[in-house]
């Protein structure tokens, strides 16, 4: 696949324990955007963090915590990003989702599968 130079990074912050229809969000989100072809998306955890209710997500031992924060990142074309905001929309009940553009330097990956 190739990408433009300019393109745009969507970033998504959910938290680990959100779910989609009974199932994880953030494997929700990443399949969805794998059937619609996006680039690629990577799912990052976070170690300590907290949102909008400014309660405190860590994954220190002695605060042990179920839901730690989580980012989503996909980075595609302006286009195919901005039609995966409306289902993107429907799966998210918390969060924050941002956009930015993004200059491409590279985009590789190897035929063995």
């Amino acid at each position: 696949m190739k990408l433009p130079s300019e393109a745009e990074l969507l970033r998504i912050f959910i938290g680990e324990s959100d779910k989609h229809h009974g199932r994880p969000l953030y494997e929700a989100i990443v399949e969805e955007a794998r059937r619609r072809g996006l680039a690629g998306a990577t799912v990052l955890r976070g170690t300590l963090g907290f949102g909008a209710n400014s309660r405190i997500h860590t994954a220190k031992i002695l605060r042990l915590s179920e839901d730690l924060p989580l980012v989503i990142e996909i980075v595609d074309t302006p286009q195919k990003i901005k039609d995966f905001l409306p289902d993107l929309d429907n799966m998210i009940t918390e969060g924050l989702v941002t956009l930015e553009k993004v200059r491409i330097f590279c985009y590789r990956h190897s035929n063995l599968e």
